[in-house]
């Protein structure tokens, strides 16, 4: 089950769960769009894997999968 972090790793932006700018690498690396975009390149500095659109999971199934409230930063 993907963790959705609830925020960028770099700027520490919140993330939430239906966040239209969350984006991920292949390992659930978590960043904003706009760092992907002017810090990153489109690059993961974690793994040197690209982003996508992070997937945002449905309003009915968050009790039953609760996103992450871990927080994680650079």
């Amino acid at each position: 089950m993907m963790e959705l972090r609830p925020n960028c790793e770099h700027c520490d932006k919140d993330l939430p769960f239906d966040a239209s700018d969350a984006m991920i690498c292949t390992f659930e690396c978590t960043f904003c769009e706009n760092c992907v975009d002017h810090h990153y390149k489109g690059k993961c500095p974690n793994c040197g894997g690209n982003f996508t659109k992070r997937p945002i999971r449905p309003a009915n199934l968050l009790e039953k999968y609760p996103p992450s409230t871990k927080r994680v930063n650079r």
